[in-house]
């Protein structure tokens, strides 16, 4: 058959890639044509506004859950960090220590590949903010109550953790570190909520937990449940002392041991200033301290007795005024106190 387009045999060696080219191109281009035809041709035939039927048994059971984060149930404690007022961490009842890096905004879990469950204590180094310690075993003591398995430390913001002891003190209520010097820490241990023991009252370490040495004991029956530093002065603690039974069957708060403590030599030595002038008499329960940061003088004790109240003594608790309640005081042990103060000296 002679072909239809007449050939210069001359060129045909330059020719024949050309016409190779063209005729794929022509082909191509027909098969897409044909393919898009066939395409329309099938939306056409298809039903418009159609909705796929499904059998509703498939789905009845779902329901829907909460995919976190887990805030991890009640917080017991918290502490920021100094000129960074977006970051926090708090400690949980059941899930571990917690971060926020935007003020509360959004909140990480940074224990879970450590260690998790009932948090007592969290406290980071004002000196190096990469310091932490975390305490195990809330201090919030009530029906459900868990307890921990000691001090851990981290030594980069939370990225990891170690166990630096105290394993047997159960119940940790406060920690606090030395404004310069984070390997000086010293810890308020409840201890074992049950029975009596001896792991109980407050605990100094001076090289960032490998050894402890306990500075502040009361009884078995009676644990450090709260401690604080003197802002301007951190040789100055104060520490109080909590006589504490939780069984399956009762809850007793108060007794021998129960007791506010003050030391002025970093825990070497304390003194006893449940007594002090303008302090309830009779047995003393739970008892929180907190140190003004304006006027260190001014130191303020939230006092479970028979005639509890809030009391602040007049010369670095050592005489007392007493702050008369004209609005309801919580009874119950461990629970917040609402109150109104009204100063009234005594003499």
């Amino acid at each position: 058959m002679p072909c239809p387009f007449p050939v210069n045999p001359l060129r045909m060696k330059h020719s024949l890639p050309w016409n190779t080219a063209f005729i794929g191109a022509l082909l191509f281009l027909l098969l897409t044509t044909s393919a898009e035809a066939q395409q329309r041709a099938k939306r056409k035939k298809a039903p418009q506004g159609t909705a796929a039927v499904y059998d509703t048994t498939l789905y009845n059971g779902l329901r829907w859950r909460s995919i976190g984060p887990y805030r991890g149930g009640r917080a017991g404690t918290a502490t920021g960090v100094p000129g960074n007022p977006n970051l926090y961490y708090m400690g949980t009842a059941g899930g571990g220590v917690w971060r926020t890096t935007d003020g509360g905004g959004t909140w990480g879990n940074i224990s879970d590949r450590y260690f998790g469950g009932s948090i007592g204590a969290v406290a980071v180094s004002e000196s190096d903010p990469n310091v932490l310690y975390a305490g195990e075993g809330e201090q919030t003591v009530r029906g459900n109550v868990s307890s921990g398995f000691g001090v851990w430390k981290s030594m980069d913001a939370g990225q990891t953790w170690t166990n630096v002891g105290l394993k047997d003190s159960r119940h940790i209520g406060r920690i606090r570190i030395h404004p310069k010097n984070p390997d000086l820490v010293y810890v308020a241990a409840m201890g074992n909520l049950y029975a009596p023991s001896e792991m109980r009252g407050v605990y100094r370490s001076k090289d960032g937990g490998r050894k402890w040495e306990r500075v502040l004991f009361a009884n078995q029956d009676a644990g450090a449940v709260d401690l604080i530093m003197d802002p301007s002065n951190p040789r100055i603690l104060y520490a109080s002392t909590w006589n504490v039974r939780r069984t399956p069957y009762n809850f007793s708060s108060g007794g021998p041991g129960s007791g506010l403590w003050k030391s002025t030599d970093g825990g070497d030595t304390w003194q006893d200033i449940s007594r002090a002038e303008g302090m309830p008499t009779g047995t003393l329960g739970i008892i929180g301290v907190a140190v003004s940061p304006v006027n260190s003088s001014r130191v303020w004790a939230m006092v479970e007795a028979e005639k509890g109240a809030c009391f602040a003594p007049t010369t670095g608790a050592r005489t007392g005024r007493s702050c008369r309640m004209t609005a309801t005081c919580a009874s119950g042990p461990g629970t917040t106190r609402a109150f109104m103060p009204t100063p009234r000296t005594r003499t």
